[in-house]
């Protein structure tokens, strides 16, 4: 799998062939993660990454995440998978904002 991202980060660009590739390896999970990128709901801010979910948005650094999901498997959930997308082909929101500032907002 890691051939895949490089090559994702090579060419920013999903292909056919490497959507394909993501949904064989990682499910519903895979789905999930390009549905995001492709709706425009990956950010990214001067801190965090965040992802924006069905009922909440969801802050991504590295390997973490702040989902339910993620905090009960402690594995990777689609919001990780959404933000390596999105990091490897450029498909995000930048606000050039700390996340902590749109609180206030």
């Amino acid at each position: 799998m890691r051939g895949i991202w490089q090559k994702i980060e090579q060419d920013r660009v999903l292909t056919p062939e490497f959507r394909a590739c993501i949904e064989r390896v990682y499910g519903e999970r895979g789905r999930k993660a390009l549905g995001a990128v492709d709706e425009g709901r990956v950010k990214r801010y001067r801190d965090f990454f965040v992802v924006v979910g069905r009922g909440d948005e969801y802050i991504v650094e590295g390997d973490f995440c702040t989902c339910s999901d993620f905090l009960f498997r402690g594995r990777e959930c689609w919001h990780i998978l959404a933000v390596r997308l999105a990091e490897r082909t450029g498909l995000y929101e930048f606000y050039d904002l700390w996340y902590q500032d749109t609180w206030n907002v």
